[in-house]
């Protein structure tokens, strides 16, 4: 199937890679393409320093969700305050759920427990694309999670199950099976990879991709080469310091982007470093971008 079209259709979509190599950016320009193809989006952020609305141009987040553009939208989650929510929507009644949430015990398990935060956020993201979302956007088409580096994004994956087999009953249990299944449901759920093309990113990406082939049997949507340098005259390096800093580094990209296409034979967008300010015209530039790549993948 045509990647585009692929991306169209999923659900869930998670964006990961090396921290610094521009997942917020890419994130929020998958977003405005998928929107711009006509499909209902939610960014999904949970770094808490809300980096998506100053690269959308919007008031930040603080919970709610926000209408950034047509049919693009955006929310910054807290994991912790996720699963406060599911204890009031489980017991209801106001008295049991004050003295749970006031218990250190629930305090301490919510935590330190391996992978409830992470099952809390994409059972959120689950919740809403199955039409249980606030009346400002009832059911999105798909979520786009801005999702933690590369080093913790197998981990994320990998924590629906991780609960589902620890915790085999009630409803923290159930979540995580239904979850695990949505995860593992290729029509449904899909993963976006980010890197520059440098060698430790390239080298996260490899063992990342790798990852996703051992332990789940799947591999990414697509990999996004971000922010690479244009090729320069070789010439006018010669007597400009500068410029000559500017090939050597165009020359580092290539080797690593030959490395990256000897590994990976799948979708790659190579998307160049832009002289634009952060914000609504990068991340519609490098959407453009990255869909006539993708197109022509």
């Amino acid at each position: 199937m045509d990647v585009l079209r692929r991306l169209e259709g999923l659900e869930l979509i998670v964006v990961t890679g090396k921290g610094g190599v521009g997942k917020s950016v890419v994130t929020a320009s998958l977003g405005r393409l998928l929107a711009a193809r006509g499909r209902k989006v939610l960014l999904f952020e949970v770094d808490p320093r809300e980096n998506l609305h100053q690269l959308l141009d919007t008031q930040p987040s603080g919970g709610e969700i926000i209408n950034a553009s047509p049919r693009l939208y955006l929310q910054h989650i807290e994991p912790r305050e996720l699963i406060d929510d599911l204890v009031r929507e489980k017991l209801k009644v106001n008295l049991l759920v004050n003295r749970v949430l006031a218990s250190p015990v629930h305090r301490h398990f919510t935590e330190g427990a391996p992978g409830l935060k992470e099952s809390a956020v994409f059972g959120r993201a689950l919740r809403m694309v199955e039409g249980h979302g606030p009346s400002i956007l009832r059911r999105p088409d798909v979520v786009i999670l801005d999702a933690p580096a590369t080093g913790h994004g197998v981990s994320w994956l990998a924590a629906p199950q991780l609960v589902a087999d620890v915790v085999r009953s009630g409803p923290i249990g159930h979540m995580a099976e239904v979850i695990s299944a949505f995860l593992g449901d290729r029509s449904r759920f899909g993963v976006v990879v980010v890197t520059t093309a440098e060698e430790m990113p390239v080298e996260e990406s490899l063992e990342l991709i790798a990852a996703l082939d051992g332990r789940f049997g799947r591999e990414p949507e697509a990999v996004i080469a971000n922010a690479l340098y244009p090729a320069i005259d070789a010439a006018e390096a010669e007597d400009d310091p500068a410029t000559a800093l500017w090939r050597d580094r165009r020359a580092i990209n290539v080797t690593q982007l030959e490395r990256l296409a000897t590994a990976w034979t799948g979708p790659l967008a190579e998307v160049p470093l832009m002289a634009i300010d952060p914000g609504p015209a990068l991340v519609g530039a490098i959407a453009r971008r990255i869909e006539a790549q993708l197109r022509s993948s």
